[in-house]
């Protein structure tokens, strides 16, 4: 009988501890690190809660709303995400990676974390992820969200059952073309350039018909939103838009950047034509033209987001009163995504210093139209990271000819 109560007591005082440490893992506890993984220091391990051990009945925090803060608010556990076992880059023989420069070099081998949860998918947002990642906003937490709204959608997604990229047969390194969408661009004569690299990044409009000269006309991975891909069909129909790419075995990653994003996803794996919300009428599997398939759908996750916003674009505008609309542009994202993935990356179309000589997109034809700085991005912030990125052999950035 004494043995029983010990044990009940020692049960008892697990569970309370779990509840009073909130946020470290099991694997933290008990070994410090996780297992199985490369030893980087315990401050980029997560401490945010397993995704499978809940305690019984926990249920949603109340819901937390942004307009009760005057600016972003801090937590003790901001600069703390979700990791995976491994690191997501599958070249490990790349003697010319990428990687290899940003461990050598001090001001960024602290940034970066190889292991950063990326991808989000059913399953993988737990009740005490979900209270943990309501205290931040879109697109980096469910702060304003219901429970139920979100989970609508993102309990469809399936988990990604393949890296994002392979590597090419014969081919030690990964090599990666990010295309953004600046007027830079225009009369360049880099798409053979952009086409000769493993995989082609585009983003939003991502305009190839016509401008394969300067833009190249393969598309490996589209990065995008629900807005731009529906917005890109409204407003770049006189640049003879014809849809986002499409091309045979194309990877779709979706950000989620707010709740109609959610709502996408619902009509997008049940193929239902949407009944409510901002996209009421529309049907989200028509935009992809045939090529969406569950196995090539990737939804970026709520940490990886936030620790680009955190680590390498933190905006003075996040102490304002404006802080919630602030959040890098689809791009910067977009080129993250291949920093994690790629072992060479080569970025055309981002923003540079001498960004006033060109039009503010390729597809303009040189127009004399300005680069128009939209007030929910830092893109003073996001060409100073380029160029810096450019500066430290991190990225090879085209700057424009002479």
């Amino acid at each position: 009988m004494a043995r029983q109560v010990l044990f009940h007591i020692i049960v008892l005082c697990t569970v309370v501890v779990v509840t009073v440490v909130g946020y470290m893992s099991w694997t933290e506890l008990i070994f410090g690190v996780p297992r199985g993984v490369p030893q980087l220091r315990r401050s980029e391990w997560s401490t945010a809660p397993p995704t499978t051990t809940d305690p019984p009945g926990l249920t949603p925090i109340p819901i937390m709303y942004r307009k009760n803060y005057s600016k972003l608010p801090e937590w003790d556990f901001d600069d703390k995400y979700r990791t995976d076992r491994r690191p997501h880059k599958t070249t490990q023989k790349c003697d010319s990676s990428l990687w290899r420069r940003i461990q050598s070099e001090p001001e960024l081998k602290d940034k970066f974390i190889p292991n950063i949860r990326m991808y989000v998918y059913n399953g993988s947002i737990s009740m005490s992820e979900w209270n943990r990642l309501s205290h931040f906003n879109n697109p980096f937490g469910f702060m304003d969200f219901n429970h139920q709204d979100v989970m609508a959608g993102l309990s469809l997604v399936q988990k990604p059952k393949e890296p994002l990229l392979l590597p090419k047969p014969g081919r030690p390194c990964i090599t990666c073309a990010v295309v953004a969408n600046g007027g830079v661009l225009w009369r360049s004569k880099k798409g053979a350039e952009i086409d000769s690299h493993d995989y082609v990044f585009r983003v939003n409009g991502a305009l190839t018909k016509g401008f394969e000269d300067d833009v190249g006309n393969r598309t490996d991975v589209y990065v995008h939103t629900s807005y731009s891909i529906t917005a890109s069909s409204a407003t770049l129909q006189k640049y003879n838009y014809s849809g986002a790419p499409h091309d045979q075995g194309i990877k779709y990653v979706l950000i989620p950047e707010g709740l109609r994003d959610f709502e996408w996803l619902t009509g997008l794996y049940k193929r239902e034509r949407l009944t409510h919300g901002s996209y009421e009428g529309h049907s989200p599997w028509e935009f992809y033209s045939g090529q969406f398939n569950e196995t090539r759908f990737y939804v970026l996750h709520m940490d990886f987001l936030r620790f680009v916003r955190n680590r390498f674009l933190k905006s003075e505008t996040l102490n304002t009163i404006d802080w919630p609309i602030v959040r890098p542009t689809n791009g910067a994202l977009m080129m993250f995504l291949a920093l994690q993935l790629c072992d060479k990356v080569s970025a055309y179309g981002f923003i540079t210093e001498n960004y006033e000589k060109y039009s503010n997109y390729y597809f303009e034809r040189g127009a004399k139209t300005e680069v128009v700085f939209y007030a929910n991005h830092d893109y003073d912030l996001e060409r100073a990271l380029w160029k810096r990125l450019h500066d430290l052999d991190v990225i090879h950035l085209y700057l424009g000819e002479p």
